[in-house]
């Protein structure tokens, strides 16, 4: 008993010590420590020790000192950067004494929370990884007081107090944390993925930087609904390290290039994790980072209550009036390390937090103001504020203990909007109001256009895969106004004509010509997606998607993530694969469709011929969630076939291309052949040699349309006759498409199978230039037809 006494005495010690550590000093109370100079003394770099201790000593000064700009100096340079009047300015001068308070309300509920939120953590009710704003708490305040609850709101992983600001209830946040059914995502998303569609908080992302286009095309969807007297704007929260990412230089440059209303706030709290950002960015003046794109900017110190909401409320006004972009730079610190996991090992990072908590409270320095500046506010009203804040917490926390955690199949029933067994034929057509384009479209140029292109299947002549989707995108961008599409070389149809026509029919703004960045449009496209658009992308080469993945990524997760709240019909289209013998090298031949087959909530789809194309892209593009079709790069141009108008294919199904015959069957000759894009054309070159095989050989040929979901019903189907399988794969031996398929089948198929599944895969080795090279490595015809005779043979 005694042994278990002293265990339970020392655990609660470790634990009160360090929830202390998160926690800070108690708003209210008077800062404790030596006073320290605000010059910095340790400019050289250094590697800091393990065992670095923070010195007492008045010697030791901070490496990065507060932004004491007071108001007198800030109004002139705000009045340059923004183009204001004398009187214009005059507005901003004074902070009513009601809205100091109701700023003060909103950090005392941040800093209240944020302490719960590192209590419950230590005890064990928020689990994974959690970041905590501490220090930082003027920035909510600056969204709570200026920032609408119509506005568009992006955040990072350090969220919490962004949604509380934008009035996302307490409870729901707290919810999400404990992992509860009741949380804001159903206990899908987590600390670092708050949303809430009724407030208009789209996230909470988790990969740094990511949410910048996101937001970008958040502040399009604005210019899109063309509403009168939109007074909306989108404001995007990134820190100062994250902005050193190129994503930030993209978005100003789209931002200003299509005047977009839209706030990029860099939260500067020195800190990029922890490194000193100072060690790895020139240039930590994020503010003037727009001057190049003639987006004006302004730094303001994040410490300050008033000066944030004065500074605030000057470019807020400025987005939301002039329909312009601009950044606000917020000068703070972060009083915990990057994570409650996180060590703090960096250089000076243990001195800097103790130091910033002993002074830099932005709750305490309000508070001496306030005290100070002939009673501006009571102390009472002060500890009233404290004190609703506590129970609001408090009563936050209880709710999320009471709630239950959601059913475990939650998870799958959220991995796509729409089943995979949708009709797209009966998706109902757009209401007459939502039919209605708020933008010019040239009509008689559209249907024009898609006359020809039907006139051209009509006739028998037939279309080649890169007109075949080009008329498929024409014809639902025309029913549908809410379908926008972005590419490069878009003006000129690309390399295939996919996007021809769209911009000079539908305008820029729902046909985007875009830099050559991929990741950075389809970025903009689930910012789109996330707020009623139907984005298609094209990407002309689909390798180039590479580029994309984190934003892929993101746009798979988007639906499940927001515990349904958010679809994503994000329609991705480009010309991939590896063909015999294409002499393109390397980089063009990579299989990004093996690449992408692990990313959830994407439904994946390849089409070798135009009419496949046609529609699969119709019902892709109709589709809430996201999806990507692969083409034949190499045969994009090369055949032309008449399309079944008017149709929408299912996206999660195979076609029997070919069947073997009953004879081959009866005497356990056939053998099932699945494959897709070019392996088409190899396996159909291969099927006259593979009949005149002595011995009566045949196969049941397959094409893969719908790589995930997987149509297993149709592989059963055909194995159930020839219980032979060979797949023909456009991917790597490792990781590929028919690794996916052949485990798959193994699992699920296996008492049909008398052979082992044989896999004609690319070898694991970069696809080379020269063809007596890329023979070896890319499969074709002749292996399919040797292959086939192999397994016949059973010489496996």
């Amino acid at each position: 008993v005694l042994l278990f006494w002293c265990w339970t005495m020392l655990v609660s010690l470790v634990v009160l010590r360090l929830a202390a550590a998160f926690v800070g000093p108690t708003p209210g109370t008077p800062p404790r420590g030596p006073s320290v100079s605000l010059r910095a003394t340790l400019e050289k770099p250094k590697v800091a020790s393990e065992t670095e201790t923070v010195s007492s000593s008045d010697s030791l000064e901070p490496m990065r000192p507060r932004l004491e700009t007071p108001w007198s100096a800030l109004r002139p340079e705000l009045m340059a950067a923004f183009e204001l009047s004398e009187g214009e300015m005059a507005k901003y001068d004074e902070v009513a004494p009601e809205d100091l308070l109701k700023g003060y309300e909103t950090m005392q509920l941040c800093r209240q929370f944020e302490n719960a939120c590192a209590q419950s953590y230590m005890q064990g009710s928020i689990r994974g990884f959690m970041h905590l704003d501490n220090g930082q708490e003027t920035i909510p305040a600056l969204v709570a007081d200026s920032i609408l609850k119509r506005d568009i709101k992006y955040s990072y992983y350090r969220e919490h107090t962004h949604a509380l600001a934008s009035g996302v209830p307490p409870e729901k946040i707290m919810a999400e944390l404990f992992a509860k059914d009741t949380g804001t995502c159903r206990g899908a998303g987590g600390s670092m993925h708050v949303y809430d569609v009724d407030t208009n908080f789209q996230g909470g992302w988790a990969l740094v930087a990511e949410q910048l286009p996101y937001a970008v095309g958040a502040a399009r969807s604005i210019l899109l609904d063309n509403v009168p007297e939109d007074d909306r704007v989108t404001i995007v929260f990134v820190g100062e390290g994250g902005a050193q990412n190129g994503r930030l230089a993209e978005c100003l440059n789209a931002a200003a290039k299509e005047d977009l209303p839209i706030i990029f706030l860099v939260i500067d709290n020195g800190r990029a994790i922890n490194t000193f950002t100072p060690d790895v960015a020139t240039n930590s003046d994020v503010y003037k980072f727009g001057e190049h794109y003639g987006v004006p900017g302004a730094k303001v110190d994040g410490q300050d209550l008033e000066l944030v909401l004065q500074t605030g409320r000057v470019v807020v006004d400025h987005v939301r009036e002039k329909r312009k972009p601009a950044i606000l730079q917020i000068h703070t610190y972060r009083f915990q390390g990057h994570s409650p996991a996180d060590p703090e090992h960096e250089r000076g990072r243990k001195f800097e937090k103790k130091w910033a908590r002993a002074t830099m409270d932005p709750l305490v320095i309000f508070e001496d103001k306030a005290s100070s500046n002939d009673g501006l506010l009571s102390s009472s009203s002060l500890e009233t504020a404290k004190a609703e804040a506590k129970a609001v917490v408090k009563a936050a926390v209880d709710f999320a203990k009471k709630s239950e955690p959601p059913k475990p199949t939650l998870a799958k029933d959220l991995e796509y909007p729409d089943a995979p067994d949708t009709d797209y034929n009966l998706k109902p057509e757009p209401s007459e109001e939502a039919s209605s384009s708020p933008h010019p479209v040239d009509v008689e140029l559209v249907k024009e256009r898609i006359a020809f292109l039907r006139s051209r299947s009509e006739d028998g002549t037939g279309l080649v895969v890169g007109d075949a989707l080009n008329l498929a995108i024409l014809e639902e961008m025309l029913r549908d106004p809410k379908t926008t599409i972005h590419a490069e070389d878009l003006q000129a149809g690309s390399s295939y004509d996919i996007p021809k026509l769209t911009q000079q029919s539908f305008g820029p703004l729902r046909a985007a010509d875009e830099i050559i960045d991929e990741g950075h449009f389809i970025g903009k496209a689930l910012g789109e997606g996330m707020n009623g658009y139907r984005p298609i992308v094209e990407l002309m080469n689909s390798n180039f998607g590479i580029y994309g993945m984190a934003e892929l990524s993101s746009a798979g997760n988007t639906y499940a993530t927001t515990g349904g709240q958010f679809k994503m019909p994000l329609t991705v289209v480009g010309a991939g694969g590896t063909a015999p013998n294409q002499a393109l090298g390397a980089e063009h031949s990579q299989p990004f469709h093996a690449y992408v087959m692990g990313i959830p909530g994407l439904k994946i789809c390849t089409a070798s011929s135009a009419e496949m194309a046609y529609g699969l892209a119709k019902s892709m593009i109709r589709d809430d969630g996201p999806g990507i079709l692969f083409l034949p790069v190499k045969n994009m141009k090369d055949q032309k076939t008449p399309l079944n108008l008017d149709t929408c294919l299912p996206l999660n199904k195979c076609r029997l291309i070919h069947e073997a015959s009953q004879k081959s069957v009866d005497s356990n000759k056939a053998v099932t052949v699945l494959t897709y894009l070019h392996g088409v054309r190899e396996a159909t070159t291969a099927l006259p040699e593979i009949l005149n095989t002595a011995g009566g050989s045949d196969i049941d040929l397959i094409e893969l349309h719908s790589l995930k979901p997987l149509d297993m019903a149709t592989i059963r189907t055909s194995l159930e006759r020839t219980h032979k399988l060979i797949i023909l794969d456009e991917s790597t031996m490792s990781g590929g498409v028919g690794a996916t398929v052949s485990a798959a089948v193994s699992e699920q198929l296996y008492d049909l199978l008398d052979a082992p599944v044989k896999r004609l895969a690319m070898d694991d080795a970069p696809v080379p230039y020269a063809s007596s090279m890329e023979k070896a490595v890319v499969k074709r015809a002749v292996d399919l037809q040797l292959a086939v005779q192999q397994l016949l043979n059973y010489q496996i």
